[in-house]
């Protein structure tokens, strides 16, 4: 009885061990699974069932702390790795191995193999899946921002000694360096203090004691080099500790002279710059180098430190060499932080900015701008041009604006009732929030680079927020749909219109369709006036245009003509292709002309009037004074006239730029009462 007991007994935990193996495979099946879906549905990666060299690795990327020379040195003891693409921010990665056997060996031994992360003491499972092939989009080259320099081993390690221990952090808050500790940093001023409640210095208030001494032999190195004219007289020691940082930031034109420059003493650290119309550089400052802000990058780019324990950094430079860290997957992995102090030295102004560059300059807020603007030629032109001639105008308007957007077009409402039930919807650029309530079986967001629209939303219960449409706070892939009504027309540039419709499709989640309006160049078509021209002289309310202000009165005899109707037309299909029937041309002068309501157009790029109702008080900069004749009705009449950028879109242009794009399928494109329309579909 005992023998068979015995036997009986080892069955039973044979059975469950057998069980246990089970359950365990269940698990990594189901997780592997997981993996595919959230890989196709995120990222557009398809995973395959049959064996081939390269496999895709979940839970093994830069984004959740695994680092290349530890996944590396996994990968290799099952053979030759060919290619190891780790994306940055992204918690998987890409292998290829030199055959398809030891690719297979690999995904045997791997999938569901737990790992410890080395820098982080963390347990984690890792989940293969075969892929036809490891790709990712070759890395661009990145150009520091203008004006920005990095100098490498500025200071030797015993100057850098010698400066760190200089600065005594163990004493309370100290007055007379103003000391403080902050939420993210500590912080020590010198000469002058910096207050972070109004971002300004008290210039009638200088601190005792001046900048250190020891800075001195550095700051005149730093003259005779030519890389500041002035010497500073402000100093902020800043201390980081790993996993802290700094927010986004442009030290404020008030305050100080052109040139900032900062010395990086303990580690190195990667510090991001963002241009404003959403281009990011993220640059390697090495210890002991010393970074030059002047001109552009100084008065223009915000920059900042990302609070992070790890950066993600070049693994042929390990740290250390100077530049722009690409997106290039094939040469990028973690690097730990340690303690880094910067000395950033500034000369504190003493007159006002004036700087070129208004939209981001304290100095010259609320000053007039009397020059017709050009056609812009780059991108900081472009997002000038658009601060001003677009975003600070629906700021200023945005009441009366509001009290003419109340019906909606048929053919969009037909779109949203189209969707199914449950869909979730962002209206990017939505106004006063029009299409918002169309049919609430949707769930619908919207946003606008408008504050006071968005108010407006908000007014009305509707769920909206500030962005720009270069770069929406969404979540990629998870949109059932995205509507674009009338936003595109005001991008100036082929490639930010461009840009804005690839963020639409961001947006999307495969199949998931997109709804774009904008102004057409072609006011009549098939011999048929649209509903801009038909109402050149009707009733201002009868009808309500999707794309332009109502004007309040004719402007034929208001605004004088440009010199030349014709503005030089930008790539109006991308890179030069050629429209027809589009009767635009280029010319030298490159000013942009002032259309003259409810008439065609002659131009594809060109200024909008809108006539603020009623002649009410301006808030801003972009109002142009219309002048007539002293006795005139006109002068008596006057009201303020804001000046809106537009670029109208020839036949086919909004269609070809859609096509360009490779994962989108352009499901239907038409002509809707003065507007080109596509409905496209994310593949």
């Amino acid at each position: 009885m005992a023998a068979s007991s015995q036997v009986t007994g080892t069955e039973v935990k044979t059975s469950e061990d057998h069980l246990k193996v089970h359950k365990m495979k269940k698990k990594v099946l189901r997780k592997q699974i997981r993996a595919q879906h959230t890989l196709m549905r995120h990222e557009g990666i398809e995973c395959i069932s049959h064996a081939t060299q390269s496999l895709v690795i979940a839970n093994a990327g830069l984004g959740n702390g695994m680092s290349r020379h530890q996944l590396l040195r996994v990968l290799e003891e099952y053979g030759l790795v060919e290619t190891l693409l780790m994306p940055p921010n992204k918690p998987y990665s890409f292998v290829k191995y030199g055959t398809t056997e030891e690719a297979k060996k690999a995904f045997d031994a791997l999938n569901g193999k737990e790992v410890t992360l080395e820098d982080f003491g963390q347990n984690i499972v890792l989940y293969i899946n075969f892929v036809e092939k490891v790709f990712w989009k070759n890395a661009i080259p990145t150009s520091l921002p203008p004006g920005l320099m990095v100098i490498e081993k500025i200071i030797s390690p015993e100057e850098e000694r010698r400066m760190l221990e200089s600065i005594d952090w163990t004493g309370d808050e100290d007055t007379q360096n103003a000391q403080k500790t902050l939420k993210h940093r500590r912080v020590k001023h010198f000469g002058y203090e910096f207050c972070y409640d109004n971002n300004n210095v008290d210039k009638d208030k200088p601190l005792p004691g001046g900048l250190p001494e020891i800075c001195d032999l550095f700051l005149e190195k730093c003259l005779k080099q030519g890389y500041i004219k002035h010497k500073p007289d402000q100093l902020t020691v800043n201390q980081y500790e790993p996993g802290q940082g700094i927010p986004p930031h442009i030290d404020t034109h008030s305050a100080f002279e052109d040139e900032i420059i900062s010395l990086s003493l303990g580690a190195e650290i990667v510090m991001d710059f963002k241009h404003p119309d959403g281009h990011t550089v993220a640059i390697m400052l090495p210890r002991c180098s010393l970074l030059v802000m002047a001109g552009e990058s100084r008065y223009l780019w915000t920059h900042g430190i990302t609070p992070r324990k790890y950066d993600v950094i070049q693994a042929s430079e390990l740290g250390q060499k100077v530049g722009t860290i690409t997106a290039d997957v094939g040469d990028l992995t973690l690097n730990r932080r340690e303690t880094r102090t910067s000395f950033t030295f500034r000369k504190v102004r003493r007159s006002p900015c004036n700087c070129i560059y208004p939209s981001v300059c304290d100095s010259q807020k609320g000053q007039q701008r009397h020059v017709q603007p050009s056609f812009p030629h780059n991108e900081m032109e472009a997002s000038k041009l658009e601060q001003e001639y677009v975003h600070k105008v629906y700021e200023e308007i945005a009441t009366h604006f509001s009290s003419t957007r109340h019906s909606p077009w048929p053919r969009i409402v037909e779109f949203l009732r189209s969707l199914p039930k449950g869909s979730i919807v962002a209206d990017v650029g939505c106004g006063n929030g029009k299409y918002l309530g169309i049919n609430e079986d949707l769930y619908m967001v919207g946003c606008d680079r408008s504050k006071n629209l968005v108010d407006i939303c908000g007014e009305k219960n509707f769920q909206a927020f500030v962005c720009d449409a270069l770069s929406v706070p969404i979540r990629s892939g998870s949109c059932d749909a995205c509507i674009s009504i009338a936003v595109i027309h005001h991008f100036s540039t082929a490639e930010r219109r461009l840009a804005t419709i690839r963020e639409l499709v961001r947006l999307l989640r495969p199949g998931g369709t997109a709804l774009i309006y904008v102004w057409a160049m072609e006011q009549e078509y098939k011999n048929q006036k649209s509903k801009y021209l038909k109402e050149k002289n009707g009733s201002k309310d009868t009808v309500e245009e999707i794309n332009t202000g109502m004007a309040q009165r004719p402007l034929s005899d208001q605004m004088p003509d440009s010199s030349s109707q014709d503005s030089a037309c930008s790539d109006r299909l991308l890179h030069g292709s050629k429209d027809e029937g589009c009767d635009a041309k280029p010319v030298a002068d490159s000013r942009l002309p002032v259309h003259t309501n409810r008439t065609s157009f002659h131009s594809q790029d060109l200024l909008v009037p809108w006539h603020l109702k009623g002649g009410t008080k301006k808030k801003g900069e972009s109002v142009d004074t219309v002048l007539f004749p002293a006795d005139s009705k006109e002068s008596q009449e006057l009201s303020p006239v804001f000046h809106r950028y537009y670029h109208v879109f020839c036949e086919g242009e909004l269609e070809a730029a859609c096509r360009s794009l490779d994962c989108v399928r352009v499901q239907k494109s038409y002509y809707d009462q003065g507007n080109w329309c596509v409905v496209l579909e994310k593949l």
